[in-house]
C-alpha cells in the first residue's frame, strides 16, 4: 500500500470514470486500474463496483475512501510542520470568495498581503457560497471568504467582522428624505435584489420578512448577478435596494448622497473565513486573517 494507490482511489471517488481519474492523475488507465487492483487485493475487499456507469463506491469501499483522505491529510501534515517551523512564510493558498465581498475587500488587503509575503502564492475564485463550499468539500480550495454563520458539519468558521447594510436609494424615492430608516419602512413592491443563488439575496429577504414572490411584482424581470448591476437598475427604474457597508464605502459621491441608513440598531451581516476540519495551513491562515483585519479595522 502507498499514498499513490490513495490518491487514485480518492480520484476515482471524485471523477466516478476511470479513465477521467487517470487523466486527473496523469497517468493511463491501464496503471491506475492496475494499481487500484493491488490495492484491493491486499486489503482483502473490493472499493469500486465496476458494473455500475458511473462507476461507484462499495458500501467498504466508502469507509475506505475517508480513511485515505485522512491519512494524505495527516501525511500532508508532515510537510505542513516542516514549513510552519520555517522561518518564511510560504507556500500556495487557493481562496474563494463571494461576488458580494470580492470587489470591496480584496484591493484593500491584496497589495499589503503580497507585499509582505512574497513567497506565497495565492489562487483566487470569485464564486457564490454553494460553490465555495462544494470546493472546500473536495478540497479544491483551502478557506472561504463568506458570509457567517453556516452551520456546516465538517467545517470550521472563524469570525472576521460585522458589517451594517445601508439602503441604496433612486432620486424619485420619498426615503430619500429620511435620514434613517427602519426595516419595515422597505416597500417590497419597490426593492430590487441580486439573483437567486447569491446569500447576500437570502439575507436581505430576512431581514424584511419577504416571500419568493416578491420576484414577481416588478414589470421587469432582471437578475443582477453584481452589486452594481443593482446599483444601476435602481437607478433606471427607481426602488430601492439594501448593500453592504463595504460596498456602500465604494461609492462615488454623487451615489453616496444616495444613501440611507437603517435606524439602530442596524442590521448586519457576518464575513468569516470558512475551512475544512481537516485543513492543516495554520500560519498562512493566521497571516491571511491577521492581514484582512488589518485592512478594515479603520472602516468597520
Amino acid at each position: 500500500m502507498n499514498f499513490q494507490q490513495l490518491e487514485y482511489i480518492i480520484a476515482v471517488d471524485a471523477c466516478r470514470h476511470f479513465v477521467q481519474a487517470a487523466d486527473k492523475c496523469c497517468v493511463t488507465q491501464a496503471t491506475l486500474s492496475m494499481m487500484i487492483k493491488k490495492l484491493e487485493d491486499e486489503l482483502g475487499a473490493l472499493i469500486f463496483d465496476r458494473r455500475k456507469q458511473p462507476v461507484v463506491p462499495t458500501e467498504i469501499g466508502k469507509i475506505i475512501i475517508e480513511q485515505a483522505k485522512v491519512v494524505l491529510k495527516e501525511a500532508a501534515l508532515l510537510k505542513q510542520i516542516v514549513q510552519e517551523v520555517d522561518s518564511e512564510i510560504k507556500g500556495e493558498l487557493r481562496l474563494g470568495i463571494i461576488p458580494t465581498l470580492a470587489p470591496y475587500l480584496l484591493h484593500l488587503f491584496l497589495p499589503q498581503f503580497l507585499k509582505k509575503y512574497p513567497s506565497v502564492k495565492l489562487k483566487i475564485v470569485e464564486t457564490n457560497t454553494s460553490n465555495i463550499i462544494a470546493a472546500l468539500e473536495k478540497e479544491e480550495l483551502d478557506i472561504g471568504i463568506l458570509a457567517t454563520p453556516l452551520g456546516i458539519d465538517g467545517m470550521k468558521e472563524t469570525v472576521l467582522f460585522r458589517e451594517n447594510f445601508r439602503v441604496f436609494v433612486s432620486n424619485k424615492e420619498k426615503l430619500l428624505n429620511k435620514q434613517y430608516l427602519l426595516p419595515q419602512e422597505i416597500d417590497v413592491q419597490r426593492l430590487w435584489l441580486l439573483a437567486e443563488g447569491h446569500c447576500l439575496r437570502e439575507q436581505v429577504m430576512n431581514l424584511c420578512e419577504l416571500q419568493k414572490q416578491q420576484a414577481n411584482l416588478h414589470h421587469l424581470e432582471y437578475e443582477a448577478g453584481s452589486i452594481e448591476s443593482l446599483l444601476k437598475i435602481v437607478e433606471m427604474n427607481e426602488g430601492i435596494t439594501i448593500i453592504p457597508e463595504l460596498a456602500a464605502l465604494a461609492l462615488d459621491n454623487i451615489r453616496q448622497k444616495q444613501l440611507r441608513s437603517f435606524q439602530s440598531p442596524a442590521p448586519m451581516r457576518e464575513i468569516g473565513l470558512l475551512t475544512h476540519k481537516h485543513f492543516i495551513k495554520k500560519r498562512l491562515f493566521e497571516v491571511l486573517k491577521e492581514e484582512i483585519l488589518l485592512a478594515v479595522k479603520h472602516l468597520i
